[in-house]
């Protein structure tokens, strides 16, 4: 987690940086056909949720996203911090979808591959972003 001597990280900052940082090679594989510049939250989440913990702790929320007709598209993280639940990939849902009833999990269970590249490659973006140092 974030600390130590280094300066004050504001939610403002983590949020640019989380931002800047979003990019094909960080988006969950089954949501890169999707990822564009012009929703660059798609398939960021976990990721996003990992990354943010690693900073700021809190818990680790996971819902069921489902279509209109019923059929599940995949699962949502986001953050849950003492007094606020911090979702800054919420925008990526088409009005076709919709978010499930949250519950608080240690990690992605199922999804090996946040773990691996994706999560590694955008944690070291982010904190390069913050000028921190990236962890070993």
């Amino acid at each position: 987690m974030y600390g130590g001597d280094m300066p004050a990280l504001t939610l403002r900052d983590l949020e640019a940086a989380v931002r800047q940082s979003w990019c094909a090679e960080t988006c969950d594989p089954i949501d890169v056909p999707n990822w564009s510049s012009n929703n660059p939250s798609r398939g960021q989440c976990a990721v996003t949720a990992l990354v943010v913990r690693d900073l700021l702790g809190g818990e680790l929320l996971e819902a069921e996203v489902h279509f209109h007709n019923g059929d599940r598209q995949g699962f949502h993280y986001w953050n849950r911090l003492p007094g606020l639940d911090l979702d800054l990939t919420g925008d990526q849902f088409t009005i076709d979808e919709f978010i499930q009833e949250a519950r608080v999990v240690e990690g992605p269970p199922e999804v090996s591959w946040i773990v691996d590249s994706e999560y590694l490659v955008f944690r070291d973006l982010v904190y390069t972003a913050l000028g921190l140092p990236i962890p070993t």
